[in-house]
């Protein structure tokens, strides 16, 4: 299983969220259409055709044009969701007044980005924006017609990829079941069977689609899990408990606006300028950046920063791309690890391509790698090669007084990244050189015998007594994981580098 998960991961980690969503939806999209062919969907293939042409089209084209009135880069891929989204929320039809509605709600979408905007991050879900607001005016209200029995056959797997890719499956198990658990409450107290009030919610109205593509989106997530949890559950009564207030009533796009509202209080606030000031290379296959922030940054020793890297001919990869942090909190800079051993995608490319003073801009900071907040608590950190990155931020901040044990897996003595700053933090570090190379004298050479669970309790005794990290591609991750609690660790954190 371990195996297949692995496969599974590396992947996946071939792409990034927006490109598999991006993909994911063009699929259902054909879907709908097959269905439409077949009649299971009744609109008529030419109203779905013009509705597709006329939700990308308007989106893609007003997205780009204010970009250029507010100097910005425009991210295409995020338009053709924004587009793909609007399709689904629309009825396809061709009533001019109809039609209208969809073309504002693709306009408003793509406007929401820019006006509905802090610091260069948009507050919003675009999509959800621009279908609440054209509601309003009574052109056009959004019906949600991927909630039909039809399209679960493809909307489910395609959801269930979604999340699983982006780490949300615990996320989406909460909206659903606080959504679905009042949903069925109301409909089983008019007189349904049990069976009835379960399938409605999960056939006939879109929670999946919602939680899948909407809900799910992290720019307008706040950073930590277990804010995350409480926003689902939020969310999720907001979505199902119905109310009426005069000129607004329950809505899925309601309920998501106000979501992300609550996201917008509790994350970064806006988008953060970064000036390059430099790199160094740490290992043959990995590289330092260091970037001097226009404005404090708030983040905790082991999240992660979204860097939005702008370029041409952008491949699979696309050109928003997640690294660990490596600087302490409060860093008069903040560096970034990353592997840059070939092949590169065109994103790492533009990173190093970089020239001093040159300017990207960060678009999220979380994560949940985070040590115990007891600093008395005694942890292990296992980090596969490039994995060492969120570890550095630990070992450079106020970490001194843990008891902490480091155990570093790398090819060679020459993959050892930041063996001074490992030195300098105290922490009893252990090394796994692949090729039987000596590590540095202060680390302890643990050979190069495979670490399963016997190996790990020989190299840590009291293991069982410590939380342990790990951190590195996702085969490793996984492989060290199952060592890690086989050798008896009661909690183990992980941090994998998928598509790296």
């Amino acid at each position: 299983m371990n195996a297949v998960k692995s496969r599974i991961d590396t992947w996946l980690g071939r792409f990034t969220m927006y490109r598999l969503i991006l993909w994911v939806l063009g699929v259902l999209v054909v879907y709908s259409m097959v269905l439409n062919v077949l009649g299971w969907l009744t609109f008529g293939l030419p109203q779905m055709l013009v509705h597709l042409v006329l939700c990308l089209g308007v989106t893609y084209a007003s997205n780009r044009l204010l970009a250029m009135v507010f100097r910005i880069t425009p991210h295409s891929e995020s338009s053709l969701i924004t587009g793909l989204l609007i399709y689904f929320l629309f009825w396809p039809a061709f009533g001019v007044t109809d039609m209208a509605g969809v073309a504002l709600a693709c306009v408003l979408a793509s406007a929401s980005k820019y006006a509905l905007a802090f610091r260069g991050r948009h507050i919003f879900n675009p999509a959800a924006a621009g279908a609440f607001l054209t509601g309003l005016t009574g052109l056009n209200i959004a019906t949600w017609w991927a909630a039909t029995p039809a399209m679960l056959w493809l909307l489910v797997p395609g959801v269930l990829v979604v999340l699983y890719r982006t780490r949300k499956m615990l996320m989406a198990t909460v909206f659903m079941v606080v959504a679905t658990s009042i949903i069925c409450a109301e409909l089983l107290s008019r007189g349904m069977t049990f069976g009835q009030a379960l399938w409605q919610p999960l056939a006939q109205r879109p929670l999946l689609f919602f939680v899948g593509f909407m809900l799910s989106e992290p720019l307008t997530l706040p950073p930590r899990r277990w804010q995350q949890l409480a926003l689902a559950a939020v969310v999720g009564v907001v979505f199902a408990v119905p109310y009426n207030l005069g000129f607004v009533a329950n809505s899925p796009e309601l309920a998501l606006l106000l979501g992300n509202l609550i996201a917008f209080v509790l994350g970064q606030r806006g988008g953060v300028e970064l000036i390059f000031k430099g790199s160094r290379a740490l290992t043959p296959g990995s590289t330092e950046f260091r970037f001097e922030p226009t404005r404090p940054v708030r983040y905790a020793a082991g999240q992660f920063m979204e860097l939005n890297l702008p370029h041409s001919g952008s491949d699979g990869k696309g050109r928003r791309r997640v690294f660990s942090i490596t600087s302490p909190p409060g860093a008069a800079e903040v560096t970034f690890g990353v592997g840059t051993a070939e092949p590169l995608s065109t994103a790492k490319k533009a990173l190093l391509a970089l020239q001093p003073g040159d300017n990207i801009s960060a678009t999220t900071v979380g994560g949940d790698f985070l040590l115990p907040h007891d600093a008395g608590k005694p942890v292990l950190l296992i980090a596969a090669g490039i994995g060492i990155t969120p570890f550095l931020a630990h070992l450079a901040a106020d970490e001194a007084a843990r008891d902490t044990v480091v155990l570093y897996l790398a090819k060679g003595r020459d993959e050892l990244a930041c063996a001074e700053q490992l030195e300098a933090s105290g922490a009893r570090v252990i090394a796994r050189l692949a090729d039987g190379s000596t590590p540095p004298d202060f680390m302890l050479d643990a050979g190069t015998s495979r670490i399963d669970a016997p190996r790990l309790r020989e190299l840590v005794p009291d293991l069982a007594e410590r939380e342990v990290y790990v951190s590195g591609s996702p085969a490793s991750v996984d492989s060290l994981r199952a060592a890690a609690r086989g050798a008896g660790a009661r909690r183990v954190h992980v941090d994998s580098f998928a598509g790296y």
